[in-house]
């Protein structure tokens, strides 16, 4: 990206975190109010929707996650693909920290949850669930009090997020595909081949791109692979260069587009029906339950050690540089808030349990939520203290 598309890119993130904030808020607010029954009979209500030959019914909020998380992913694919070609991802001196980083923010968190989750009453196959980083909330957090910080941080964190979803898709790949329709799975495939020829045709219409992508996510979703994977798919079909030349790149001017959709309307709806969880009754159990302390844990105590510790390790061993300009507390910062899991480590909830199962579908959410607040304090405690000796350095 460029710099002022950058500048836009966090923009867009950080306004994105804060509404995720007020819908998740609202959830928690309405599934713990007199209207609980009501909030649980929105989020489960069955919805059927048909076309032709074509029907299906799930509940909002599978809806939710099925139809609309899809192009969530696209964005992302479309942000990977840029960055890995013409972004920080291109450039293997700026990109070996971040990479390492993501990987020991992956490693920790789930080794952490495993360990939690081995005795009775576990539940192993959650340990992919705090290996993820929410980049709208982690920006938004470091919005907070990253103004007199070196802007290296915000591109760090931008860029270990990125590399975090790329990991994220790679286990919803692997470990979250139902039974399998070869037919349905080689309809799909089809329309990939298809669109992939389409990316050598710069000039293609965009109402045909959306047709394919439709078509695409009907088959994936009927095949049994999860749809998220369609999303990216189609977002590795576009193409990057200009339909004319000098106008703006057909995936950059894609990802412009749809970005603020995604930010303001997509997440914020995934946040208030994933989010809600009721803390009273039997439900307050779900806090202390080994689902909901291993995500918890996860995030909060393993990104931070795994990040961080990868980190050092990197630059100790003249792997990698610092970011340019920032304090090892200002990393150990950065390092904290990459705990802040919350949509995606949602997204990837959902998909770890079956549909109906209350119980571990509430530690899931409880354990998401102790965990990502926890990290955004603590990375905002932390980069507080750097900011305010920093500001003590210059008055001096």
């Amino acid at each position: 990206m460029s710099t002022r598309s950058t500048l836009a890119f966090l923009k867009t993130e950080t306004g994105s975190g804060l509404i995720l904030a007020v819908a998740a808020m609202i959830a928690i607010v309405w599934a713990n109010s007199p209207w609980a029954a009501a909030y649980d009979h929105l989020t489960h209500q069955d919805v059927t929707i048909q076309v032709g030959a074509f029907a299906e019914t799930m509940t909002l909020s599978g809806w939710v996650k099925g139809a609309l998380m899809p192009i969530f992913f696209f964005v992302v694919g479309l942000e990977i693909k840029h960055e890995v070609l013409r972004g920080e991802l291109s450039n293997p001196r700026r990109l070996a920290l971040p990479v390492l980083a993501a990987i020991g923010g992956v490693a920790a968190p789930a080794l952490i949850y495993t360990l939690i989750n081995t005795g009775a009453g576990g539940a192993p196959q959650g340990w992919p669930i705090p290996t993820a980083t929410d980049i709208a909330f982690a920006l938004a957090a470091l919005a907070v009090v990253g103004k007199q910080l070196p802007p290296s941080l915000r591109i760090f964190l931008l860029t270990l997020a990125i590399a975090d979803d790329l990991a994220a898709v790679a286990l919803i790949a692997l470990l979250f595909t139902s039974d399998v329709s070869v037919p349905m799975l080689a309809g799909a495939l089809a329309v990939v081949a298809v669109m992939a020829a389409m990316g050598r045709w710069k000039g293609a219409p965009y109402a045909l791109w959306v047709a394919a992508g439709i078509v695409l996510w009907g088959f994936t979703l009927k095949s049994g692979v999860n749809t998220s994977l369609a999303g990216i798919a189609a977002a590795f079909c576009l193409p990057m260069d200009p339909k004319r030349p000098g106008g703006p790149g057909v995936l950059h001017q894609t990802m412009e587009a749809l970005h603020p959709y995604v930010a303001f309307g997509i997440l914020p709806v995934f946040a208030f029906t994933a989010a809600g969880f009721p803390l009273g009754g039997e439900a307050a159990g779900a806090l202390f339950g080994p689902v909901s302390l291993g995500v918890a844990a996860g995030l909060f105590f393993g990104k931070q050690i795994g990040v961080f510790g990868a980190a050092a390790i990197a630059i100790g061993l003249k792997w990698a540089r610092r970011p340019t300009g920032a304090k090892w507390l200002e990393l150990y910062g950065v390092s904290a808030l990459c705990g802040v899991g919350f949509t995606m480590s949602l997204y990837i909830g959902a998909l770890a349990f079956p549909v109906g199962d209350v119980l571990h579908e509430t530690q899931v959410r409880a354990g998401v939520v102790m965990g990502s607040l926890a990290s955004a304090v603590m990375g905002i405690v932390l980069l507080s203290i750097s900011v305010a000796a920093r500001a003590r350095e210059e008055t001096r």
